[in-house]
């Protein structure tokens, strides 16, 4: 190596060692970022809440705090025997897999306390095919018991089940009469799998009828709230801002069955009437008219002679029951019960429903222009009152069906009956829908293919000249009111506008 290169590389050397020792100077000063940094997180309120929100978010917290210790959460196990054929399950493990028979299937809801020694209101769907020993209820303190049933009533989706136990956290209950639309609300319970869950909303409608399960004698008679309500919370605590469960929750409206947007609890002031005798009697003994009806809208109105649409219109009238003994005609429109107006059916259904068999209901009735006294001795219910006749209908082609008009301004096509059809359906004349046309005024009125018109604005047909006689006298905008008997032998009145 030449002395150039020594010298170069012995200067090279040097420099990297001084350069090293500065860099080692300087870096021994920097102080960790990390490890030593300390940052002044801010805690002052951006905004100063008025006194009224604090107030209500306060009234939240009290409320969840005191109400929620006496929601239970409520397990089933029940009889109700797997399908073989269940098609989730084969999806997922072959057409060919099947569920053994009896192996059993759970379910869960919510209760609410209501008294100290172990008295719960829930649904009467949440306990309803419970087998014997069934029905477990968990604390908010974790607490486990075997529950009683003591009583249930379809009607109004409420049931009443009893543990062995003292002193314990009782709901206190408010007067559902004066729930207004628009109040605050907290629905407590149980929804899927999650206990002791709390939400907030308002009272969106009073009195809705939702025909959960297609019970012609149910009280349908709920409070819809925009509160969460899911699977689970069936049978827990709709509450008012004062902490008093207003109303026990019972269904949600929705098509994924899951939260949507509405929940519906039944009022207190039935449940607790209900709850209170099943307790005493274990059964629920309630009065029945014995009439199908429905609401009145503006045609209906128009068609029956009223001002205005109000009342309740009597549709059928039982053979041999209270309102037949009465007095009572299809046709009626039946506008008070004891001096209290009923706009809805479901109105009138929760007035009579709260009276027992023997009892009497003074009816303020409508009937061919004028307003009449009619007092109604209640009788029980039989299982005969409104039962569907569940035979079919065939259709008979062995006689000449060549004599059929078509009204247009209706959208019908109607033939005379055969007389081989009128005992099926147990009527002695009539005209026979043989089609609607879809969408048409009929159509949308509830007009059906199958249906049998007995009447029109209260005259007896006999056969489609009499048909032609009622409707050649009205005019585009009239009303026609037709009686109707349908398949299953049931009456129906149903108001159609001329077009």
């Amino acid at each position: 190596m030449s002395k150039k290169a020594i010298f170069a590389s012995a200067f090279l050397l040097v420099f990297a060692l001084a350069f090293g020792a500065i860099m080692a100077v300087n870096f021994s000063n920097v102080k960790s970022l990390v490890a030593n940094s300390q940052i002044d997180f801010k805690t002052d309120p951006p905004v100063k809440t008025g006194t009224d929100l604090k107030g209500l978010n306060d009234a939240f917290v009290e409320i969840s705090k005191t109400v929620t210790p006496a929601v239970v959460f409520i397990d089933v196990t029940s009889n109700v025997k797997q399908k073989n054929d269940d098609k989730n399950f084969q999806f997922f493990f072959g057409p060919d897999f099947q569920m053994p028979e009896d192996m059993p299937q759970h379910g869960s809801g919510s209760g609410v306390i209501i008294s100290k020694d172990g008295y719960i209101m829930t649904n009467n769907h949440v306990v309803a095919n419970a087998s014997d020993k069934g029905i477990k209820v968990i604390l908010s303190d974790k607490r486990e018991f075997t529950a009683k049933l003591i009583g249930r009533d379809q009607n109004t989706d409420i049931a009443v089940i009893k543990i062995d136990a003292e002193d314990l956290p009782v709901a206190s209950v408010g007067n559902s009469d004066n729930v207004q639309v628009g109040q605050w609300v907290l629905a407590i319970g149980n929804p899927l799998g999650l206990n002791n869950t709390v939400t907030a909303g308002i009272v969106s409608a009073l009195g809705r009828n939702i025909n959960i399960d297609g019970n012609s004698y149910a009280i349908n008679n709920f409070i819809q709230t925009d509160a969460v309500i899911n699977p689970g919370n069936s049978g827990g605590a709709l509450v008012d801002i004062n902490g008093l469960v207003v109303g026990i929750n019972a269904a949600i409206k929705t098509t994924t069955g899951y939260y949507q947007g509405y929940g519906f609890a039944i009022p207190m002031n039935i449940a607790k009437n209900v709850a209170a005798e099943l307790i005493k009697n274990g059964k629920i003994e309630r009065g029945y008219i014995g009439v199908s009806i429905k609401d009145v809208d503006s045609k209906d109105a128009k068609g029956l002679g009223l001002d205005k649409a109000r009342g309740v219109l009597v549709q059928n009238v039982i053979k041999g029951g209270a309102g037949d003994e009465a007095g009572l005609k299809t046709g009626d429109v039946i506008l008070s019960v004891d001096g209290k107006d009923v706009n809805a059916a479901n109105e009138l259904q929760t007035i009579v429903g709260s009276k027992r068999p023997g009892e009497n209901a003074a009816l303020v009735v409508f009937r061919d222009g004028k307003n009449m006294d009619v007092n109604v001795k209640l009788k029980p219910r039989t299982e005969g009152d409104l039962s569907l006749n569940n035979q079919s209908q065939e259709k008979n082609n062995s006689e000449s069906e060549t004599n059929s008009k078509k009204f247009e301004s209706l959208g019908l096509l109607v033939t005379e009956l055969p007389s081989s059809m009128k005992q099926q359906y147990d009527v002695d004349y009539g005209v026979l829908i043989k089609d609607v046309a879809h969408f048409s005024e009929a159509f949308n009125r509830g007009m059906r293919s199958g249906y049998v018109i007995v009447e029109a604005d209260k005259q007896k047909i006999n056969s489609i000249s009499d048909l032609e006689s009622v409707l050649g006298k009205k005019s585009s905008g009239d009303i026609v009111v037709f009686k109707v008997v349908t398949q299953q032998k049931d009456l129906r009145l149903i108001a159609v506008e001329i077009s």
